[in-house]
């Protein structure tokens, strides 16, 4: 079984670039990505992907906790790779915001685009998600409670299939569309919410800020701004809470 490394192995880890050659990961998620691959986890698999609390709103199928553990046990890469991941967002403090078996799930298009239905992201775009994260962390959650990702990273083929924008922020993995684990919280709640949050603190973050219809939501760091159904800030539903 695999295991996560220590804080202390992994401080020693990113503070050290070795020289590579062209092609090769290059930086920290390069070195952390290395180590993930030699050194064993001391954590159960369920805690180590975040599946030892699963939430469930129906809003991604075939995207669900089992099929995870399906996709993630087929194949030694997609484990390894996640893994890597896992401690990469460890280290930079946001390992445990969103369950990181969550943060690998591609888009509610995956089927009908011939995609997979979960992805670990390039490492080279692992620093991308962490603001976004701490968005999350620092605002969202205090606005709705704990969130459900339902969609993260897309390559370029699957965001151009999903009719994602040429340069979504979903394909540099800056973006995750999220939904309130709480029933409770209906959609005018969440909106206003959100919308406050994002008012107060969005600059700080760089945070883009979209609806969808529902109780699902779009947040990334990719630049202040938000958008309403036509992609123009006039049309944000946050404009009927300003």
């Amino acid at each position: 079984m695999l295991r996560f490394i220590s804080a202390a192995a992994l401080a020693a880890t990113l503070s050290f670039a070795p020289s590579v050659g062209s092609g090769q990961l290059i930086g920290r998620a390069a070195n952390v990505q290395a180590a993930a691959a030699t050194v064993p986890m001391h954590k159960a698999a369920a805690d180590a992907f975040g599946l030892a609390h699963v939430a469930d709103s129906g809003l991604a199928p075939g995207q669900s906790a089992d099929d995870f553990r399906t996709w993630v046990s087929g194949s030694g890469g997609n484990r390894d790779n996640v893994v890597a991941f896992g401690n990469f967002l460890a280290a930079e403090g946001v390992g445990s915001i969103v369950p990181l078996w969550e943060l690998t799930r591609t888009s509610s298009s995956w089927r009908e685009c011939g995609a997979e239905p979960f992805e670990a992201p390039p490492p080279d775009k692992w620093e991308h998600i962490v603001t976004t994260l701490k968005f999350v962390r620092d605002d969202v959650v205090p606005a709705v409670g704990q969130v459900e990702a339902v969609s993260g990273y897309r390559n370029a083929k699957l965001n151009a299939c999903s009719d994602g924008a040429p340069k979504s922020a979903h394909r540099e993995f800056f973006a995750l569309d999220l939904t309130p684990v709480n029933a409770a919280v209906d959609r005018d709640d969440m909106i206003r919410s959100v919308c406050a949050a994002h008012a107060r603190d969005g600059a700080r973050y760089d945070a883009g800020l979209g609806f969808y219809t529902g109780r699902r939501f779009h947040v990334d760091s990719s630049g202040f701004r938000k958008w309403g159904p036509n992609g123009k800030g006039a049309t944000s539903p946050c404009v009927h809470y300003a």
